[in-house]
């Protein structure tokens, strides 16, 4: 059996959909959200895709529909903070001249990445409705939505958010660690162009991303304490800019508010497992990390391209695409990468963001290291650009 069950047809799920048919299996997308209207206003939602995933979605036939909107990552540039008085200067810098393949990454808004992927996905078997009961025998799984319908696979995949519930009824449990952080976020208009540069500051409450966007717009991702964050998001719209102006300071000039504002609280979940019997799990249902480093679609496309590809692999040498062994296998690929960004994100956040001196005395030195040595920042450039690891194939633009 070839049919593979994807329970979440966001932008994970999507991608794995299209990935599974072109390596030569049935996908089937279950999600009760209708598909994303091309024609949406701009809502402030945006990603910063790292170069190994445009390359995937270049070799999965998406990036074309999306490269004309989309803003080249060419600088990041690391502060320090203080209230009131904004980014104390740039303390590091990544410029994209510094390794061969080009931009680090692009920002791409949320509302032409969906129905990219949504047109891509066309023709593959979709169901508009959620799942109700799931069970698992010998040679497959079954699943009933919802509607009554009931439908059968080679394994079920659950693409359905840090709240799974393919992972729940799985038996699969979660490490939580709640931050005690809200985080803030909204796009802007600004006065001044920002030449393609994402600013990432950190304050002793929690850091500040601001991202470059297209038609000189930026989006904001700013982390607080959980009862700070509740009281700002309650803000009206002016009084909120007036809170915001001093920790990004002066160097956008005038600013205001484009697309929604949003917020919601900081907290990381780990699956115990990656898979289990035919049943696999990818994005946030397997690991969500602090947005700290922007990292959680990447993460998300990447077990997409890893479970395609173990999948299609499986099914060309004439096994069983969803036996446990070859989700198991998916597991261990996928393990190590996906626990140590947990760790990194989570460790990187407590190390900024905090007043203790010691702490800051080896954030800064380490640094300026980094800072003095090309071939560190280049390390981390190619990290942030998802260069390195074992790659699977659409993350190094092979086609499965």
């Amino acid at each position: 059996m070839s049919r593979v069950l994807i329970a979440g047809g966001g932008l994970n799920g999507t991608a794995l959909a299209i990935a599974l048919r072109q390596g030569g299996l049935e996908p089937v997308l279950i999600d009760p959200v209708p598909a994303p209207d091309r024609g949406a206003p701009f809502d402030g939602r945006s990603y910063a895709l790292a170069h190994a995933n445009v390359r995937m979605l270049r070799a999965l036939g998406v990036w074309d529909a999306l490269e004309d909107g989309a803003q080249p990552i060419l600088r990041i540039v690391v502060a320090d903070g203080r209230p009131g008085t904004g980014a104390r200067g740039p303390v590091l810098t990544f410029d994209h001249a510094e390794i061969a393949e080009g931009p680090m990454g692009w920002m791409v808004e949320d509302r032409r990445l969906r129905p990219a992927l949504s047109d891509a996905a066309e023709g593959i078997e979709a169901h508009a409705s959620p799942v109700a009961e799931q069970s698992e025998g010998p040679s497959g799984v079954a699943v009933t939505l919802g509607d009554g319908t009931r439908l059968e696979g080679a394994a079920l995949v659950g693409a359905d958010g840090r709240a799974s519930g393919v992972a729940g009824r799985a038996g699969i449990a979660h490490a939580v660690t709640e931050y005690g952080q809200w985080s803030l976020t909204c796009a802007l208009s600004t006065e001044r162009d920002h030449e393609g540069t994402a600013w990432q500051v950190f304050y002793p409450e929690g850091p500040l991303a601001v991202l470059p966007l297209t038609e000189r717009r930026v989006g904001v991702v700013w982390t607080q304490s959980a009862a700070e964050g509740r009281r700002i998001d309650a803000l009206p719209d002016e009084a909120y800019l007036q809170a915001l102006h001093p920790v990004i300071g002066d160097y956008l000039g005038a600013f205001a508010l484009t697309g929604a504002r949003g917020a919601f609280p900081l907290v990381r979940s780990v699956a115990r497992d990656l898979a289990r019997g035919r049943t696999a799990l990818l994005g946030d249902a397997a690991h969500a990390v602090h947005p700290v480093a922007g990292q959680g679609l990447n993460a998300g496309l990447k077990d997409a391209a890893t479970l395609a590809e173990v999948m299609t692999d499986a099914r060309r040498r004439g096994q069983d695409p969803g036996a446990p062994d070859v989700l198991a296998a998916y597991a261990r690929w996928r393990r190590f990468d996906a626990a140590s960004l947990a760790v990194a994100t989570d460790g990187f956040a407590r190390l900024f963001s905090n007043d203790d001196p010691l702490l800051g005395g080896f954030r800064r030195a380490g640094l300026g290291l980094v800072a003095k040595v090309p071939a560190l920042r280049r390390a981390f450039i190619r990290e942030a650009a998802g260069l390195t690891g074992d790659l699977p194939r659409l993350l190094r633009g092979r086609p499965l």
